[in-house]
């Protein structure tokens, strides 16, 4: 029974889709999304995904990604052309007499056009799959990217640091001896020592 009811509710996803994602805790009874998704057939797209273009999609490349025969595809596009073109008001059972009738016309088995409709609909469930496995793996890979950045950064900080830092002690040391030298050339005086620096080949002027 369980088995039944687990189907059912996989069935039921088929039809409501809710764009923003929805969650809703189920009850205890009730199988959760990923036990109802492992009811169905794993379909995978074969290819790279169809790409998005302006936020519209190509359907048609999906359907022929996840192997969706042309012809059944067809007969699920005039079905729905049909249910469209019927008016609104029209009852539930006279739509459904009125479309039987049509596909019985023209001899398309329904069965053939549900087995299409359910490939179809597995076909987007495997294009939202693999769009978000991309999604997963370009945020690792950015991730990643990122986690080096920044180790690479901090390096480079460090290093920064570290210059000046060694810049500083370097400040320090030759200002110390500078100190230590400065008494010989007050001892000698200003302008002895001009004289001797404007005289000398070997220094240039002070800076």
């Amino acid at each position: 029974m369980s088995d039944k009811r687990g189907w059912g509710k996989t069935v039921l996803g088929w039809f409501v889709v809710d764009g923003e994602a929805r969650r809703e805790e189920p009850s205890g009874d009730e199988p959760r999304r990923d036990e109802q998704e492992a009811d169905s057939p794993a379909v995978e797209l074969q290819g790279p995904l169809p790409p998005m273009v302006e936020g519209s999609v190509d359907f048609g490349q999906i359907y022929e990604a996840a192997g969706v025969d042309s012809a059944g595809r067809e007969q699920v596009s005039k079905a729905r052309e049909l249910l469209r073109s019927l008016p609104t008001d029209t009852p539930a059972t006279v739509k459904k007499q009125i479309v039987e009738a049509a596909l019985k016309a023209f001899g398309v088995p329904t069965a053939r056009i549900i087995e299409a409709a359910v490939a179809e609909i597995h076909a987007l469930e495997a294009f939202i799959r693999a769009g978000q496995a991309e999604v997963q793996r370009t945020e690792d890979t950015g991730n990643r990217r990122i986690a080096e950045l920044e180790a690479e950064t901090a390096r480079v900080r460090e290093a920064m640091q570290l210059a000046v830092a060694e810049q500083e002690a370097r400040a320090r040391a030759a200002n110390g001896e500078k100190l230590n030298i400065q008494p010989v050339l007050e001892f000698f005086g200003e302008e002895a020592v001009a004289q001797v620096v404007q005289d000398s080949a070997k220094l240039g002027p002070p800076r």
